[in-house]
């Protein structure tokens, strides 16, 4: 639903927003940390979860947390607050204020989340990122209304990394996989979708690579496949939302 490499950008002068005035240094000082330090972190996210998909989001969130603070406050050159919950109240408080604020939505997909819900399709996420995060983000864009849980790595302990996240979601939504219609811009996270029993729509301008899922160009062409996927007596569906694959939702009817 985000376009990230905008949202990127944004992060970055926000986090520089709300630390300086927290925590001493200029803003584009946190900017630049925040754009070195997170891409370390996310190079190391990829490397562990790649290795072990099954081992706990929620360990690696704590120690990921910690890490991003303080390695930009070693960028920044300020002193890192010594109590580490403070640290992590630090890290969720600046989660919530940048994600708030971000503006980075494909064109037309706030109406495509609207036309959706208004059609009477239950919508989830189904992301790599954290719920709360996604909670800001839909915030932002002014649909959070419209959905009903946020998966939300932390909603199943488990990274977005292979077949186990797609499993344990559809078990904790209660939905059967083949009763699902998943929706994202990774053909890789579709083939973990598709895996396990679901239907998959690749959300991208090209096309998918194999004949396993159906294709539309953007989010806002969403609504003409349902119309035709209802009209074949499909009861359920899962699109898209933030980041880690760029977009994904998920929605039940």
């Amino acid at each position: 639903m985000n376009e990230n490499a905008q949202r990127g950008l944004q992060w970055r002068r926000l986090v520089g927003r709300y630390f300086s005035p927290r925590l001493g240094g200029v803003p584009r000082k946190w900017a630049a940390a925040n754009a070195q330090v997170a891409s370390r972190l996310f190079a190391e996210y990829e490397t562990h979860f790649c290795a072990d998909p099954g081992a706990s989001w929620a360990v690696h969130r704590a120690i990921y947390e910690d890490a991003w603070l303080s390695g930009m406050c070693g960028a920044v050159g300020v002193a890192l607050p010594a109590d580490r919950a403070v640290r992590s109240g630090l890290s969720r408080d600046c989660d919530a204020f940048v994600t708030r604020r971000v503006r980075a939505a494909f064109p037309g997909a706030v109406q495509e989340i609207w036309n959706l819900h208004s059609a009477g399709y239950v919508l989830h996420t189904a992301s790599g990122e954290a719920s709360w995060e996604l909670d800001g983000y839909l915030t932002g864009m002014g649909v959070r209304s419209c959905f009903v849980g946020l998966y939300g790595a932390d909603q199943v302990d488990t990274a977005k990394a292979s077949q186990l996240y797609y499993q344990r979601v559809f078990v904790h939504a209660d939905v059967a996989p083949d009763d699902a219609l998943v929706v994202d811009d990774s053909e890789r996270a579709l083939d973990w979708a598709a895996d396990v029993g679901a239907r998959t729509v690749l959300c991208h301008l090209d096309p998918p690579t194999n004949n396993r899922h159906l294709h539309v160009r953007r989010l806002a062409d969403l609504s003409l496949l349902l119309t035709y996927w209802t009209a074949t007596g499909t009861r359920e569906c899962w699109v898209p939302s933030g980041p880690t694959a760029a977009s994904d939702v998920a929605a039940a009817r």
